[in-house]
């Protein structure tokens, strides 16, 4: 079996810890009911729609926060980073991505959004040099499962999609990366993730420096 020679990783739920907890935990400080984020930003029509523009940098996280406070019934000051502030950097798959470079792969990163101001969701990461591409949707005016942002990493990395392994914690966006050629994991365990990974690359990717 011929081995992939390139990985390409969401940023947040996959380099970072899981979003749900910290959702919840936001939900629970601020004394709203279980899954009203969930339900005004993520299922609501309105909702999803500006989320998507949020992605695609036709709005500002700024223009995000104020939205999301009046449907939310609270303060939209850095609403966004109050959400998801409590995000951690996942060590497994950091340390995995760091193990595939060190093999000689190309390892990129292809990010949905947030808005980059006034809160910075990759601050502290330090992307651009740790990684040999980095997409984050507003640049390009598009969003995950767009094929052509798809198409973009592939381009940086200089890679065909049959050589690249894509890992996402959304299913759909696996699926549209598979549509598309690539082999995808559906990040669920941070464990079980290095252990697909492993395999489809053929390097340990458990092995540290």
């Amino acid at each position: 079996m011929s081995h992939r020679t390139g990985l390409l990783l969401d940023f947040g739920g996959v380099l970072t810890t899981p979003l749900l907890p910290v959702v919840l935990a936001f939900e629970q400080r601020e004394g709203l009911p279980k899954g009203a984020c969930i339900n005004a930003l993520y299922q609501d029509g309105e909702g999803v729609r500006i989320t998507s523009d949020l992605e695609r940098g036709a709005v500002s996280q700024l223009e995000w926060n104020e939205f999301a406070g009046k449907k939310l019934g609270v303060s939209p000051d850095n609403l966004m980073g109050r959400i998801f502030g409590g995000l951690r950097p996942e060590p497994l798959l950091i340390n995995a991505a760091a193990a595939a470079k060190r093999a000689g792969l190309q390892v990129g990163i292809l990010s949905n959004s947030v808005g980059l101001a006034p809160w910075d969701l990759y601050d502290g990461y330090d992307l651009d040099n740790l990684y040999d591409a980095v997409v984050i949707s507003e640049h390009y005016q598009m969003r995950k499962p767009d094929p052509e942002l798809f198409e973009i990493a592939l381009k940086l990395m200089d890679k065909p999609a049959g050589d690249v392994v894509f890992v996402d914690d959304t299913e759909a966006y696996v699926q549209a990366a598979q549509q598309l050629g690539f082999a995808g994991v559906h990040n669920k365990d941070p464990r079980q993730t290095v252990t697909e990974l492993s395999d489809l690359l053929g390097v340990d990717l458990t092995a540290t420096q």
